[in-house]
């Protein structure tokens, strides 16, 4: 398939290239290697489709999401830990994990099993580095530096039956995507024969990944745009879709500051550190240059030569984090003289955390004479090096502070990035008004980007788009200059006739910015009527320490008071680890571009961090509403300057509705659904999962049962499926029932979660159209394997 970068305008194909009408493909959307090779049906809405995650989060709502690995098992098996599992036809979508600073090895081997057929069995190391060969290769897979710090798999994984992923080790931080489907119609099993080289070319590629449109037309513009002024870029009439949109702003300039990537140790109370060095024995005394961290602050330590303690790392206050710091130690030559080499003994005295080393330089009278880079095995033992009371080994990747006229470069940037904003209007309603720069994938600075469906060329400061726009009647491209400053720079939109499929929704953007809200979570995306949550750019401005990055992101559908998704903090939302450890990088699925500090760019006293997460294999779909937060903090305790530009589709109005609803131990509500089963009536008084502080709380009446239990429920006749949602108690985990609606037997309904903290949980079970087309009312028959918890069962029709 052509791809075209940046500037580069669509190349037409014939029109046999979207022969297939949406309108004759399965409801569910593309499925398989189709979500990456059919982008131009990413704005279709599927139907009978959840998106759900499983993940080593806190239960009870704090912040141990893995560091224990407590949560992180739903059970074990002979061959280790089960980290997810689904009954019934799905897809895996994303698979992310940490430890050790992103170094998996410790976690073994990974299993995935789908349909009961081993399809990845090997080190999860070897996985993420791409040594199982295509399809598992990057940029499909990354491992922790191509994902700083974290490591991923994005290969899109159907199957008809079943899906078990076991790691052989406990993994500690986890998270799983995956959708499930109503029934297997139109899903063909994941074939590991099948490389996808032509996905895997395209993604590397980078462009618009989308298949070419017949009859394009691009309409250019240059812009000088004054401050409280708009301009139309681009207007069209008729069905359509908008393809491409290019933008070029040359007064926002990519400033490069230099980065450097160290291995380091560290090493706490009662510690110390020790090597030798050589040193020119006609010295006047020797200096000794040490690169830290500087985001520990009050770093002591006494230093001793040849056994002598001859001068002191002096404590400073914390520096900023992700910027290297070099402190420097004279050594007197009463101590160096007459010596070609010395062992020096670091000693810790004090610090707020640890004493951190990566490199020692070592200088006789301003000559260079060794070199001891920490975390280089070799070099370590070339230098004799010995370290006691370690706490930390790792890697950092970290900058160097920009002069006076690169900053002003830089904030120049910013109020252009922030200040000019893209307005969008579809069918006379306009569904997107965000800042560009957010828009485009990178909120803080111009730097280089490249998603799946935007990029930014930082270099010539051009941004392009690809997200697919339909339209019914025409769209208009402005563009809307809320900044102080005069803009220059020129436009490209790109359209194509074609018909709107009738289960598409409008491209749309939710843009918001401001300060955090202490016990409040930032909202991403809050939204009514059927869509589906695509992706979001996250600007986030916060404390030096960076400890803002430890809020998790949690995603509850069409009102059920249990989150689908249910994140371990905000670098694993964004598929990294531990504070973004390595340097900024792009992929197409998620990207760290921007880490600034005071002296690169960011607000005096603050930390400024960019990122961006597609979720397109793992779109969320929702059929009434959707709240999409992420916390600041562990607890939303974390104070911060947020901003966020959500990318979905969606057309306003409800495509599920709730046409029944059993409470079970009601007597009355039995009756009236003619319910059969056993198991004694208590009171149950939780909560539900999510936020520690503002947790859902209820009190109802429920069963336990070990036997068949049944009921009716009035459904819509001209459904589209089912959802049968229960409201149970999850203390007994694992939870499983043999499922019969109208005497046709179903996919068994399995619940590995479980939470002896947080009980109450509301789960979904997907009934397929062949079984409720047509019908005003359906008999559901439950027969358990395991102890069954119901307070409620509630039946939602798709429309």
């Amino acid at each position: 398939m052509p791809r075209f970068r940046y500037l580069l305008p669509v190349v037409a194909l014939s029109a046999g290239v979207l022969a297939v009408p949406a309108h004759a493909v399965n409801d569910k959307g593309p499925v398989g290697w189709d979500v990456y090779r059919r982008l131009d049906r990413l704005a279709e809405l599927p139907v009978g489709v959840q998106t759900k995650q499983f993940s080593s989060f806190d239960r009870a709502g704090d912040n141990d999401d893995g560091f224990g690995g407590r949560y992180s098992c739903l059970s074990t098996s002979p061959t280790g830990c089960v980290i997810a599992e689904h009954t019934g036809a799905g897809e895996v979508g994303a698979i992310w994990f940490t430890r050790d600073e992103g170094d998996v090895t410790r976690t073994g081997k990974i299993t995935i099993e789908l349909d009961g057929r081993k399809i990845v069995d090997a080190p999860l190391q070897d996985l993420v580095d791409g040594k199982l060969g295509a399809p598992f290769v990057h940029p499909l897979v990354g491992n922790a530096d191509q994902s700083s710090g974290g490591v991923y798999v994005e290969v899109p994984m159907p199957y008809t039956r079943s899906m078990r992923i076991t790691t052989e080790h406990n993994p500690l931080f986890y998270h799983v995507s995956y959708r499930t489907f109503a029934d297997a119609e139109g899903v063909r099993a994941f074939d590991p024969a099948d490389k996808a080289q032509d996905v895997i070319d395209n993604l590397k590629a980078g462009g618009d990944p989308k298949p070419a449109l017949p009859g394009v037309r691009t309409q250019d513009t240059s812009i000088k745009l004054a401050p409280g002024r708009s301009v139309r870029l681009a207007r069209t009439l008729g069905s359509g879709l908008l393809s491409a949109i290019v933008l070029s702003l040359p007064q926002a300039e990519h400033v490069r500051s230099r980065t450097e990537t160290d291995e380091g140790r560290a090493f706490g109370a009662n510690g110390f550190s020790q090597f030798t060095v050589a040193i020119d024995p006609a010295n006047d005394g020797v200096r000794l240059t040490r690169r830290i961290d500087p985001a520990i602050g009050n770093q002591a330590a006494t230093i001793l030569v040849d056994g002598q303690e001859v001068a002191r790392w002096v404590p400073s206050e914390p520096g900023h984090a992700g910027l290297w710091a070099e402190e420097v130690a004279d050594l007197p030559a009463s101590a160096t003289r007459g010596k070609s080499r010395i062992t020096v003994k670091n000693v810790f005295v004090s610090s707020d955390l640890d004493y951190n080393e990566f490199t020692y330089w070592v200088d006789s009278d301003d000559r260079r004479t060794d070199t001891v880079d920490v975390g280089d095995a070799a070099d370590e033992a070339a230098h004799g090096y010995a370290i006691a009371g370690q706490t930390w080994q790792g890697v950092r990747t970290f900058g160097y502070p920009l002069e006076e006229e690169q900053l002003a470069k830089v904030r120049t940037a910013q109020e252009i990035l922030e200040g000019l904003r893209l307005r969008i209007s579809f069918d006379g309603v306009r569904t997107v008004d965000s800042p560009v720069g957010e828009f485009f994938g990178s909120g803080h600075a111009m730097m280089p980007v490249a998603s799946l469906m935007s990029a930014i060329d930082a270099e010539t400061s051009t941004m392009s788009s690809w997200w697919p726009m339909p339209y019914r009647t025409g769209a208009t491209v402005e563009l809307y200059n809320s900044s102080a400053r005069t803009i220059d720079g020129k436009t490209s939109v790109t359209s194509a006739p074609q018909t709107m499929s009738r289960n598409a929704g409008y491209f749309r953007t939710q843009s918001r910015s401001g300060a955090t809200t202490p016990g409040e979570s930032w909202t991403f995306l809050r939204a009514s009527g059927q869509g589906k949550f695509a992706g979001v750019s996250h600007t986030m401005r916060g404390p030096v320490n960076r400890n803002y990055l430890e809020g998790d992101e949690r995603v509850h559908v069409d009102g059920s008071r249990t989150p689908q998704l249910h994140g371990t903090g905000t670098e694993d939302f964004y598929q990294a680890g531990w504070y973004f450890n390595r340097e900024t990088f792009t992929t197409p699925f998620h990207g760290n571009p921007a880490h600034l500090t005071p002296p690169t760019g960011c607000a005096a006293g603050n930390d400024c961090t960019g990122a961006y997460r597609l979720m397109i294999g793992d779109a969320v779909p929702f059929g009434t509403a959707i709240a999409f937060d992420i916390e600041h903090g562990w607890t939303n305790n974390v104070e911060g300057v947020y901003s966020s530009t959500a990318y979905w589709y969606g057309t306003g109005r409800p495509a599920t509705v709730q046409t029944d609803a059993l409470t079970v131990g009601d007597q009355a509500s039995e009756r009236a659904h003619r319910y059969t089963g056993q198991g004694e009536v208590t009171t149950l008084e939780s909560a539900f999962e999510g936020d520690l502080k503002n947790a859902v709380t209820l009190r109802a009446t429920q069963r336990v049962t070990e036997g068949p239990a049944g009921f009716t429920l009035k459904i819509d006749r001209d459904n589209r499926g089912v959802e049968l949602r229960r409201t149970g108690d999850q203390s007994v985990a694992g939870q499983h029932a043999e499922v019969t609606v109208d005497g046709r037997r179903l996919a068994d309904w399995v619940q590995p979660l479980g939470n002896q903290t947080r009980r109450w949980l509301e789960d979904v079970y997907q009934i397929p159209a062949s079984v409720t087309r047509g019908k005003r009312e359906i008999t559901v028959r439950l027969t358990p394997k395991t102890p069954w918890s119901a307070a409620s069962y509630a039946a939602w029709s798709v429309r």
